[in-house]
Protein backbone atom coordinates (compact mmCIF):
# COMPACT_ATOMS: atom_id res chain seq x y z
CA UNK A 1 0.00 0.00 0.00
CA UNK A 2 0.99 3.51 -0.86
CA UNK A 3 1.29 6.02 1.62
CA UNK A 4 -1.39 7.84 3.45
CA UNK A 5 -2.09 10.98 1.60
CA UNK A 6 -1.16 14.40 4.39
CA UNK A 7 -1.30 17.52 4.18
CA UNK A 8 -1.15 20.36 6.85
CA UNK A 9 -4.71 21.31 7.97
CA UNK A 10 -5.91 25.08 6.78
CA UNK A 11 -4.91 27.63 10.02
CA UNK A 12 -7.66 30.33 8.19
CA UNK A 13 -11.04 29.59 9.83
CA UNK A 14 -14.24 31.78 9.23
CA UNK A 15 -16.81 28.80 9.09
CA UNK A 16 -18.28 26.21 10.49
CA UNK A 17 -20.36 23.95 8.80
CA UNK A 18 -22.62 21.60 10.49
CA UNK A 19 -23.12 17.89 8.27
CA UNK A 20 -20.17 17.26 6.84
CA UNK A 21 -20.65 14.67 4.26
CA UNK A 22 -19.72 13.91 1.24
CA UNK A 23 -21.93 16.42 -1.01
CA UNK A 24 -20.33 19.26 1.00
CA UNK A 25 -16.60 18.45 0.83
CA UNK A 26 -17.45 17.92 -3.12
CA UNK A 27 -18.93 21.33 -3.50
CA UNK A 28 -19.18 24.19 -1.12
CA UNK A 29 -15.90 23.01 0.61
CA UNK A 30 -14.28 23.56 -3.12
CA UNK A 31 -15.52 26.91 -3.40
CA UNK A 32 -14.35 28.06 -0.32
CA UNK A 33 -10.72 26.62 -1.01
CA UNK A 34 -10.93 28.64 -4.12
CA UNK A 35 -12.12 31.60 -3.35
CA UNK A 36 -9.08 31.67 -0.47
CA UNK A 37 -8.55 33.24 2.79
CA UNK A 38 -11.23 31.22 4.85
CA UNK A 39 -11.19 27.54 6.16
CA UNK A 40 -13.97 25.51 8.03
CA UNK A 41 -14.72 23.53 10.92
CA UNK A 42 -16.60 20.49 10.19
CA UNK A 43 -18.87 18.72 12.65
CA UNK A 44 -20.13 15.98 11.96
CA UNK A 45 -23.66 15.04 13.94
CA UNK A 46 -23.96 11.69 14.29
CA UNK A 47 -20.89 9.45 13.87
CA UNK A 48 -17.12 9.56 14.32
CA UNK A 49 -16.27 8.08 10.77
CA UNK A 50 -15.68 11.02 8.73
CA UNK A 51 -13.54 12.41 12.06
CA UNK A 52 -11.87 8.99 11.83
CA UNK A 53 -10.71 9.10 7.93
CA UNK A 54 -10.13 12.61 7.83
CA UNK A 55 -7.86 12.97 11.15
CA UNK A 56 -4.64 10.75 9.70
CA UNK A 57 -4.59 13.11 6.76
CA UNK A 58 -4.22 16.63 8.24
CA UNK A 59 -7.98 17.08 7.13
CA UNK A 60 -6.77 16.66 3.11
CA UNK A 61 -9.09 14.85 1.02
CA UNK A 62 -9.03 14.16 -2.33
CA UNK A 63 -12.17 15.48 -4.76
CA UNK A 64 -12.60 12.93 -8.01
CA UNK A 65 -14.08 14.58 -11.00
CA UNK A 66 -15.69 11.74 -12.88
CA UNK A 67 -16.42 12.65 -16.36
CA UNK A 68 -17.18 10.82 -19.34
CA UNK A 69 -13.68 11.74 -20.70
CA UNK A 70 -11.84 10.10 -17.66
CA UNK A 71 -10.88 11.28 -14.17
CA UNK A 72 -9.38 14.53 -12.60
CA UNK A 73 -8.32 14.65 -9.22
CA UNK A 74 -7.59 17.30 -6.98
CA UNK A 75 -6.34 17.68 -2.78
CA UNK A 76 -8.53 19.81 -0.80
CA UNK A 77 -7.08 21.63 2.37
CA UNK A 78 -9.32 23.87 3.52
CA UNK A 79 -10.75 21.73 6.44
CA UNK A 80 -8.75 22.79 9.98
CA UNK A 81 -10.51 20.37 12.04
CA UNK A 82 -13.76 17.97 12.85
CA UNK A 83 -16.00 18.04 15.84
CA UNK A 84 -18.58 15.13 16.45
CA UNK A 85 -21.02 16.65 18.04
CA UNK A 86 -22.61 13.49 20.32
CA UNK A 87 -18.93 13.17 21.79
CA UNK A 88 -18.30 16.72 22.54
CA UNK A 89 -21.02 19.15 21.92
CA UNK A 90 -19.97 22.03 24.10
CA UNK A 91 -17.19 22.18 21.73
CA UNK A 92 -19.11 22.70 18.61
CA UNK A 93 -20.87 25.20 20.51
CA UNK A 94 -17.55 26.80 21.51
CA UNK A 95 -16.63 27.04 17.98
CA UNK A 96 -19.66 28.10 16.80
CA UNK A 97 -19.57 31.06 19.41
CA UNK A 98 -15.87 32.05 18.68
CA UNK A 99 -15.37 35.70 17.38
CA UNK A 100 -13.62 34.11 14.16
CA UNK A 101 -16.61 32.50 13.04
CA UNK A 102 -18.74 34.46 10.51
CA UNK A 103 -20.69 31.84 8.92
CA UNK A 104 -22.18 28.86 10.04
CA UNK A 105 -23.19 26.25 6.88
CA UNK A 106 -25.73 23.59 6.91
CA UNK A 107 -25.56 20.09 4.87
CA UNK A 108 -27.71 17.85 7.24
CA UNK A 109 -30.70 16.75 4.71
CA UNK A 110 -34.53 17.84 4.62
CA UNK A 111 -34.90 15.97 7.93
CA UNK A 112 -32.38 17.25 9.72
CA UNK A 113 -34.52 20.43 10.59
CA UNK A 114 -37.17 18.78 12.62
CA UNK A 115 -39.81 20.72 11.36
CA UNK A 116 -42.82 19.34 8.99
CA UNK A 117 -42.01 19.03 5.09
CA UNK A 118 -45.88 20.40 4.55
CA UNK A 119 -45.99 23.06 6.25
CA UNK A 120 -42.19 24.20 6.70
CA UNK A 121 -42.97 24.61 10.54
CA UNK A 122 -41.04 23.45 13.42
CA UNK A 123 -42.10 20.17 14.88
CA UNK A 124 -41.93 21.05 18.62
CA UNK A 125 -42.99 17.02 19.20
CA UNK A 126 -39.36 15.58 17.83
CA UNK A 127 -37.58 13.98 20.60
CA UNK A 128 -34.60 16.01 19.69
CA UNK A 129 -36.36 18.56 19.91
CA UNK A 130 -37.70 18.28 22.95
CA UNK A 131 -34.02 17.08 24.36
CA UNK A 132 -33.27 20.63 23.21
CA UNK A 133 -35.73 22.62 24.80
CA UNK A 134 -34.97 20.57 27.89
CA UNK A 135 -30.93 20.94 28.10
CA UNK A 136 -28.33 23.52 27.68
CA UNK A 137 -26.33 21.17 25.52
CA UNK A 138 -28.25 20.39 22.16
CA UNK A 139 -28.76 17.26 19.71
CA UNK A 140 -30.51 18.70 16.75
CA UNK A 141 -29.46 21.24 14.12
CA UNK A 142 -31.84 24.07 14.97
CA UNK A 143 -30.74 23.27 19.05
CA UNK A 144 -27.10 23.73 17.87
CA UNK A 145 -28.06 27.32 15.91
CA UNK A 146 -30.41 28.33 18.98
CA UNK A 147 -27.96 27.70 21.66
CA UNK A 148 -24.76 29.45 19.93
CA UNK A 149 -26.59 32.23 18.61
CA UNK A 150 -27.53 32.70 22.43
CA UNK A 151 -24.00 32.74 24.00
CA UNK A 152 -23.05 34.79 21.24
CA UNK A 153 -25.63 37.41 22.10
CA UNK A 154 -24.70 36.59 25.49
CA UNK A 155 -20.57 37.22 24.87
CA UNK A 156 -22.18 40.65 22.96
CA UNK A 157 -21.26 39.57 19.70
CA UNK A 158 -22.95 39.65 16.24
CA UNK A 159 -24.78 36.71 15.16
CA UNK A 160 -22.93 34.56 12.58
CA UNK A 161 -24.68 33.98 9.18
CA UNK A 162 -26.69 31.07 8.69
CA UNK A 163 -25.73 29.41 5.27
CA UNK A 164 -28.19 26.25 4.62
CA UNK A 165 -27.35 24.43 1.51
CA UNK A 166 -29.81 21.62 2.13
CA UNK A 167 -32.50 20.73 -0.82
CA UNK A 168 -35.67 23.04 0.68
CA UNK A 169 -37.54 25.35 -1.40
CA UNK A 170 -36.55 28.83 0.02
CA UNK A 171 -34.13 26.82 2.70
CA UNK A 172 -32.79 30.28 3.98
CA UNK A 173 -36.43 31.30 5.16
CA UNK A 174 -37.27 27.85 6.39
CA UNK A 175 -34.15 27.29 8.50
CA UNK A 176 -34.89 31.05 9.58
CA UNK A 177 -38.53 30.21 10.78
CA UNK A 178 -37.30 26.98 12.62
CA UNK A 179 -34.62 28.71 14.61
CA UNK A 180 -36.66 31.37 15.62
CA UNK A 181 -39.70 29.13 16.78
CA UNK A 182 -37.39 27.00 19.05
CA UNK A 183 -35.38 30.12 20.35
CA UNK A 184 -39.20 31.72 21.19
CA UNK A 185 -39.75 28.64 23.06
CA UNK A 186 -36.48 28.84 25.17
CA UNK A 187 -36.32 32.56 25.30
CA UNK A 188 -38.62 35.33 23.20
CA UNK A 189 -35.81 37.87 23.70
CA UNK A 190 -33.21 35.63 21.73
CA UNK A 191 -35.60 35.59 19.65
CA UNK A 192 -36.21 39.07 18.67
CA UNK A 193 -32.80 39.23 18.82
CA UNK A 194 -32.04 37.03 15.78
CA UNK A 195 -34.78 38.25 13.86
CA UNK A 196 -33.70 41.92 13.64
CA UNK A 197 -30.01 40.96 13.63
CA UNK A 198 -29.48 37.31 11.86
CA UNK A 199 -29.47 36.45 8.28
CA UNK A 200 -30.41 33.24 6.53
CA UNK A 201 -29.34 34.07 2.93
CA UNK A 202 -31.28 31.17 0.56
CA UNK A 203 -29.22 29.06 -1.93
CA UNK A 204 -29.32 26.54 -4.36
CA UNK A 205 -26.98 24.17 -4.77
CA UNK A 206 -26.50 21.52 -7.71
CA UNK A 207 -23.60 18.73 -8.09
CA UNK A 208 -24.17 14.59 -8.18
CA UNK A 209 -22.03 13.25 -5.79
CA UNK A 210 -22.09 9.72 -5.85
CA UNK A 211 -21.46 7.30 -2.44
CA UNK A 212 -17.89 6.34 -2.67
CA UNK A 213 -17.10 2.86 -2.67
CA UNK A 214 -13.96 0.47 -1.69
CA UNK A 215 -13.68 0.44 -5.35
CA UNK A 216 -13.49 3.76 -5.34
CA UNK A 217 -10.47 4.12 -2.95
CA UNK A 218 -8.38 1.43 -4.86
CA UNK A 219 -8.74 3.13 -8.08
CA UNK A 220 -7.75 6.45 -6.64
CA UNK A 221 -4.67 4.78 -4.96
CA UNK A 222 -3.35 3.17 -8.14
CA UNK A 223 -3.81 6.45 -10.09
CA UNK A 224 -2.34 9.19 -7.70
CA UNK A 225 0.48 6.85 -5.55
CA UNK A 226 -1.17 7.69 -2.11
CA UNK A 227 -3.89 6.33 -0.21
CA UNK A 228 -6.70 8.23 0.42
CA UNK A 229 -9.58 6.69 2.79
CA UNK A 230 -11.86 10.01 2.51
CA UNK A 231 -12.11 10.76 -1.42
CA UNK A 232 -15.51 12.02 -2.90
CA UNK A 233 -16.58 11.52 -5.82
CA UNK A 234 -18.54 14.08 -8.15
CA UNK A 235 -19.50 15.16 -11.64
CA UNK A 236 -17.69 17.70 -13.39
CA UNK A 237 -21.08 20.45 -13.39
CA UNK A 238 -21.44 22.23 -10.52
CA UNK A 239 -24.05 25.51 -9.64
CA UNK A 240 -24.41 27.40 -6.14
CA UNK A 241 -26.81 30.41 -6.28
CA UNK A 242 -26.50 32.15 -3.41
CA UNK A 243 -28.55 35.57 -1.95
CA UNK A 244 -26.43 38.03 -1.00
CA UNK A 245 -27.63 38.93 2.04
CA UNK A 246 -25.05 38.30 4.72
CA UNK A 247 -24.66 39.95 8.35
CA UNK A 248 -20.62 39.75 8.28
CA UNK A 249 -17.94 38.93 6.78
CA UNK A 250 -18.18 36.05 3.97
CA UNK A 251 -15.51 34.63 1.09
CA UNK A 252 -15.37 36.27 -2.30
CA UNK A 253 -17.51 33.84 -3.70
CA UNK A 254 -18.48 36.13 -6.93
CA UNK A 255 -14.51 35.21 -8.05
CA UNK A 256 -15.08 31.60 -8.12
CA UNK A 257 -18.40 30.96 -10.07
CA UNK A 258 -20.89 31.45 -7.55
CA UNK A 259 -23.84 33.41 -8.66
CA UNK A 260 -24.48 35.60 -5.82
CA UNK A 261 -28.02 37.14 -6.65
CA UNK A 262 -31.28 39.13 -4.98
CA UNK A 263 -33.57 36.35 -5.12
CA UNK A 264 -33.07 32.54 -5.39
CA UNK A 265 -36.35 31.37 -5.26
CA UNK A 266 -36.63 30.97 -9.43
CA UNK A 267 -33.23 28.97 -9.58
CA UNK A 268 -34.21 26.57 -6.84
CA UNK A 269 -37.55 25.68 -7.69
CA UNK A 270 -36.46 24.85 -11.13
CA UNK A 271 -33.75 22.48 -9.86
CA UNK A 272 -35.87 21.23 -7.01
CA UNK A 273 -38.36 20.43 -9.85
CA UNK A 274 -36.27 19.79 -12.46
CA UNK A 275 -33.65 17.97 -11.17
CA UNK A 276 -34.55 16.54 -8.03
CA UNK A 277 -38.00 15.78 -9.01
CA UNK A 278 -37.09 13.71 -11.85
CA UNK A 279 -34.36 12.24 -9.78
CA UNK A 280 -36.82 11.16 -7.53
CA UNK A 281 -38.54 9.85 -10.01
CA UNK A 282 -36.22 7.49 -11.81
CA UNK A 283 -34.72 6.47 -8.31
CA UNK A 284 -38.04 4.90 -7.10
CA UNK A 285 -39.16 3.39 -10.77
CA UNK A 286 -35.67 2.12 -12.07
CA UNK A 287 -35.38 0.69 -8.89
CA UNK A 288 -38.65 -1.00 -8.94
CA UNK A 289 -37.85 -1.72 -12.46
CA UNK A 290 -34.25 -3.48 -11.22
CA UNK A 291 -31.83 -0.74 -12.61
CA UNK A 292 -29.13 -0.11 -9.87
CA UNK A 293 -28.18 3.70 -11.10
CA UNK A 294 -29.57 6.66 -12.75
CA UNK A 295 -27.31 6.03 -15.15
CA UNK A 296 -29.07 2.74 -15.55
CA UNK A 297 -31.93 3.88 -15.61
CA UNK A 298 -31.49 6.44 -18.08
CA UNK A 299 -30.07 3.58 -20.61
CA UNK A 300 -33.12 2.20 -20.38
CA UNK A 301 -35.18 4.24 -23.38
CA UNK A 302 -38.70 3.87 -22.04
CA UNK A 303 -36.99 5.79 -18.60
CA UNK A 304 -35.39 8.37 -21.09
CA UNK A 305 -38.53 8.79 -22.48
CA UNK A 306 -40.67 8.99 -19.07
CA UNK A 307 -37.86 11.66 -18.19
CA UNK A 308 -38.56 13.66 -21.23
CA UNK A 309 -41.97 13.58 -21.12
CA UNK A 310 -41.94 14.89 -17.41
CA UNK A 311 -39.70 17.99 -18.18
CA UNK A 312 -41.50 19.22 -21.21
CA UNK A 313 -45.19 18.24 -20.24
CA UNK A 314 -45.60 18.15 -16.69
CA UNK A 315 -42.48 20.28 -15.36
CA UNK A 316 -41.55 23.07 -17.55
CA UNK A 317 -45.24 24.25 -17.72
CA UNK A 318 -45.69 24.74 -14.17
CA UNK A 319 -42.45 26.98 -13.47
CA UNK A 320 -41.43 30.39 -14.04
CA UNK A 321 -37.83 30.62 -15.83
CA UNK A 322 -34.90 32.49 -13.46
CA UNK A 323 -33.48 35.61 -15.14
CA UNK A 324 -30.98 34.06 -18.05
CA UNK A 325 -32.15 30.60 -17.52
CA UNK A 326 -33.40 28.63 -20.67
CA UNK A 327 -35.53 25.59 -19.20
CA UNK A 328 -35.61 23.43 -22.49
CA UNK A 329 -31.60 23.45 -22.46
CA UNK A 330 -31.63 23.14 -18.63
CA UNK A 331 -33.21 19.89 -18.98
CA UNK A 332 -30.95 18.71 -22.14
CA UNK A 333 -28.09 19.29 -19.49
CA UNK A 334 -29.64 17.53 -17.02
CA UNK A 335 -30.21 14.42 -19.54
CA UNK A 336 -26.33 14.24 -20.28
CA UNK A 337 -26.03 14.44 -16.78
CA UNK A 338 -27.93 11.83 -15.40
CA UNK A 339 -26.83 9.52 -18.50
CA UNK A 340 -23.27 10.19 -17.66
CA UNK A 341 -21.69 6.33 -17.06
CA UNK A 342 -19.25 7.35 -15.14
CA UNK A 343 -21.76 8.31 -12.13
CA UNK A 344 -22.70 5.69 -10.30
CA UNK A 345 -25.23 7.21 -8.49
CA UNK A 346 -27.28 4.62 -7.26
CA UNK A 347 -31.15 4.55 -6.90
CA UNK A 348 -31.42 3.20 -3.76
CA UNK A 349 -29.59 6.44 -2.47
CA UNK A 350 -31.64 8.65 -3.91
CA UNK A 351 -34.85 7.11 -2.29
CA UNK A 352 -33.66 7.76 0.86
CA UNK A 353 -36.07 9.69 3.25
CA UNK A 354 -38.61 9.95 0.39
CA UNK A 355 -41.49 11.40 3.21
CA UNK A 356 -39.04 14.50 3.82
CA UNK A 357 -38.09 14.79 -0.06
CA UNK A 358 -41.48 14.44 -2.21
CA UNK A 359 -43.20 17.73 -1.05
CA UNK A 360 -41.04 20.19 -2.52
CA UNK A 361 -39.48 18.18 -5.34
CA UNK A 362 -42.80 16.30 -6.60
CA UNK A 363 -46.20 17.25 -4.86
CA UNK A 364 -45.70 21.22 -5.11
CA UNK A 365 -45.51 20.34 -9.02
CA UNK A 366 -48.74 17.83 -8.96
CA UNK A 367 -50.65 20.41 -6.67
CA UNK A 368 -50.31 23.36 -9.06
CA UNK A 369 -51.27 21.56 -12.02
CA UNK A 370 -54.12 20.29 -10.91
CA UNK A 371 -55.45 23.61 -9.67
CA UNK A 372 -54.64 24.79 -13.33
CA UNK A 373 -56.22 22.00 -14.72
CA UNK A 374 -52.96 20.36 -16.36
CA UNK A 375 -53.00 16.52 -16.23
CA UNK A 376 -49.19 14.95 -14.60
CA UNK A 377 -50.04 11.55 -14.95
CA UNK A 378 -46.17 10.79 -14.91
CA UNK A 379 -45.15 12.76 -11.29
CA UNK A 380 -48.47 10.67 -10.28
CA UNK A 381 -46.83 7.31 -11.31
CA UNK A 382 -43.51 8.79 -9.28
CA UNK A 383 -45.53 9.40 -6.53
CA UNK A 384 -47.56 5.80 -6.48
CA UNK A 385 -43.67 4.53 -6.94
CA UNK A 386 -42.57 5.47 -3.95
CA UNK A 387 -45.68 4.21 -2.26
CA UNK A 388 -44.85 1.08 -3.79
CA UNK A 389 -40.57 1.41 -2.85
CA UNK A 390 -41.40 2.44 0.92
CA UNK A 391 -44.04 -1.01 0.87
CA UNK A 392 -40.64 -2.72 1.55
CA UNK A 393 -40.74 -5.28 -0.82
CA UNK A 394 -39.44 -5.18 -4.99
CA UNK A 395 -41.15 -6.25 -7.61
CA UNK A 396 -40.23 -9.92 -7.22
CA UNK A 397 -40.31 -9.82 -3.51
CA UNK A 398 -37.23 -9.14 -2.30
CA UNK A 399 -36.64 -6.96 0.78
CA UNK A 400 -36.32 -3.17 0.07
CA UNK A 401 -34.36 -1.52 3.36
CA UNK A 402 -36.22 1.59 3.18
CA UNK A 403 -34.23 4.83 4.90
CA UNK A 404 -37.36 7.40 6.05
CA UNK A 405 -38.01 8.83 9.41
CA UNK A 406 -41.34 7.30 8.49
CA UNK A 407 -40.62 4.06 7.49
CA UNK A 408 -42.57 1.59 10.02
CA UNK A 409 -45.75 4.19 9.54
CA UNK A 410 -45.45 3.72 6.32
CA UNK A 411 -45.13 0.13 5.84
CA UNK A 412 -48.17 0.08 7.82
CA UNK A 413 -49.85 1.74 5.61
CA UNK A 414 -49.37 -0.97 2.43
CA UNK A 415 -52.47 -2.99 2.07
CA UNK A 416 -53.70 -5.55 -0.74
CA UNK A 417 -56.48 -3.07 -1.56
CA UNK A 418 -54.66 -0.12 -3.36
CA UNK A 419 -57.15 2.29 -2.62
CA UNK A 420 -57.40 1.55 0.96
CA UNK A 421 -53.57 2.53 0.68
CA UNK A 422 -53.55 5.13 -1.08
CA UNK A 423 -56.18 6.70 1.15
CA UNK A 424 -54.13 5.68 4.13
CA UNK A 425 -51.08 7.63 2.35
CA UNK A 426 -52.89 10.98 2.02
CA UNK A 427 -54.03 11.26 5.21
CA UNK A 428 -50.51 12.17 5.96
CA UNK A 429 -50.30 15.52 6.84
CA UNK A 430 -46.60 15.81 6.90
CA UNK A 431 -45.96 14.78 3.50
CA UNK A 432 -49.00 15.85 1.50
CA UNK A 433 -50.67 19.51 1.23
CA UNK A 434 -54.70 19.88 1.87
CA UNK A 435 -54.95 20.54 -1.96
CA UNK A 436 -53.97 17.05 -2.72
CA UNK A 437 -54.94 15.75 0.63
CA UNK A 438 -58.92 16.55 -0.23
CA UNK A 439 -58.63 16.65 -4.10
CA UNK A 440 -60.85 12.82 -4.66
CA UNK A 441 -59.75 13.29 -8.58
CA UNK A 442 -55.69 13.03 -7.63
CA UNK A 443 -57.04 9.82 -4.72
CA UNK A 444 -58.28 8.71 -8.66
CA UNK A 445 -55.26 9.11 -10.13
CA UNK A 446 -53.04 7.73 -7.74
CA UNK A 447 -55.22 4.68 -7.00
CA UNK A 448 -54.85 4.01 -11.14
CA UNK A 449 -51.28 4.74 -10.81
CA UNK A 450 -50.76 2.22 -7.87
CA UNK A 451 -53.00 -0.59 -9.35
CA UNK A 452 -50.99 -0.87 -12.43
CA UNK A 453 -47.92 -0.62 -10.75
CA UNK A 454 -48.71 -3.89 -8.66
CA UNK A 455 -50.31 -5.70 -12.08
CA UNK A 456 -47.94 -4.63 -14.32
CA UNK A 457 -44.53 -3.24 -13.04
CA UNK A 458 -42.92 0.01 -13.36
CA UNK A 459 -41.63 -0.53 -17.17
CA UNK A 460 -44.58 -0.75 -18.47
CA UNK A 461 -46.37 2.14 -16.64
CA UNK A 462 -43.62 4.18 -17.56
CA UNK A 463 -44.50 3.24 -20.87
CA UNK A 464 -47.80 3.97 -20.72
CA UNK A 465 -47.34 7.43 -18.93
CA UNK A 466 -45.20 8.29 -21.77
CA UNK A 467 -47.95 7.58 -24.40
CA UNK A 468 -50.81 9.26 -22.58
CA UNK A 469 -49.07 12.23 -21.11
Amino acid sequence: MHDRLHRDPATAGGIVHLGLGAFFRAHGAIYVAQAGGWGVTGVSLQSPGTRDRLKPQGWAYTALELGPDGEKPQVVTVLRDVLVAPEDPQAVLDAMASPATHIVSLTVTEKGYCHEPSTGRLNPGHPDIRHDLENPLPRSAPGFLVRALAARRAAGLPPFTVLCCDNLPENGRVVRGVVLELARLIDPALADWIRAKGAFPSTMVDRIVPATTPADLDRLEAATGYRDEAPVMHEPFRQWVVEDDFCGPRPAFETVGVQMVADVTPFEHMKLRMLNGTHSSLAYLGYLAGHETIADTMADPVFARLVRGLWGDEIIPALTPPPGEDLAAYADALAARYANPAIRHRTWQIAMDGSQKLPQRILGTIAESRAAGRAVPGLTLAVAAWMRYVSGSDEQGRPIEVRDPLASRLADLWHDDPAATVKGFLALAEVFPPTLRDDPGFAADLTAALSGLVRDGARKMAAQAVATG
